[in-house]
């Protein structure tokens, strides 16, 4: 999961893509640009029989840097990152700070490809991405740009109750202040713990209470087990969220009467 804070202070966890996920989503893509490429060489020749020598060559050459770099320019400007193969992948090509990519980026982006991935087979694209966290390839570099996965696989919601040996506490403890990364983490050990090893899942869920301890007032009473100090927490502050949402749509529900009533009797 890669962090970043736009110019809004707006908090993004973004993931980057594999490179394996890239290198289909490129496949993909290039195969269509050949299949154009090709079908419309086929179509010029049957076109330019009066041409000479020399204008048939300079139309061939246009042809190829219409297919290899002016269409998947194109293609990546106008779909804001996304092409037929990231459809196909749940990619989308980003800006180092999560914008969109522009015209400039994709322009840099395709004339690298013409010698990371057509010329040399995608080595260099390959040998290029193990040197940074975001996997990126020569043009990603240049163009300020990476790859991010846009697919999620769909999680069910979290639903525990609160452990009934804590339920006193947890109704009278301050719990609103979990920073949003840390109450993530506890999501998914409460989700994964069933198939943790007996080890791995005491240390992990006594690290996550240390953490946890920080922000939370008052303390659970002593002897509390740490995952059951979690759980407590997550159910709480599901159980609260849930009452503040049905207070505010009610308001809402409220408001959006009084508004369309008629303001005398019909």
């Amino acid at each position: 999961m890669s962090t970043i804070i736009t110019g809004e202070a707006v908090v993004l966890h973004l993931r980057p893509a594999s490179f394996v996920l890239r290198a289909v989503g490129s496949i993909i893509d290039y195969l269509v640009y050949a299949i154009g490429l090709i079908g419309s060489l086929i179509l010029l020749d049957r076109l330019s029989g009066g041409l000479d020598a020399s204008a048939g060559r300079a139309l061939v050459i246009a042809v190829v840097v219409l297919w290899l770099v002016a269409v998947p320019v194109a293609v990546e400007t106008w779909g804001r990152g996304k092409s037929l193969g990231r459809l196909a992948t749940g990619l989308r090509i980003v800006r180092d700070d999560g914008g969109a990519i522009r015209f400039r980026h994709a322009f840099i982006r395709a004339m690298l490809a013409l010698l990371e991935i057509l010329a040399l087979f995608g080595s260099l694209a390959l040998i290029v991405s193990f040197s940074n966290e975001r996997g990126k390839r020569l043009g990603d570099m240049l163009a300020g740009t990476y790859s991010m996965r846009e697919r999620r696989g769909k999680v069910a919601p979290l639903v525990v109750p609160v452990p009934q040996q804590l339920r006193p506490w947890a109704e009278l403890a301050d719990v609103g202040r979990i920073p949003d990364a840390l109450a993530g983490r506890m999501a998914r050990f409460i989700r994964q713990a069933p198939s943790m090893a007996p080890g791995s899942r005491e240390r992990i869920a006594a690290e996550l209470a240390g953490h946890l301890l920080a922000h939370v007032s008052p303390a659970p009473p002593p002897g509390c087990p740490p995952e059951q100090f979690l759980v407590a927490v997550v159910a709480e502050r599901r159980e609260r969220d849930y009452r503040r949402l049905g207070a505010l749509a009610e308001r809402q529900q409220s408001i959006r009467e009084r508004i369309h009533r008629l303001p005398f009797d019909a």
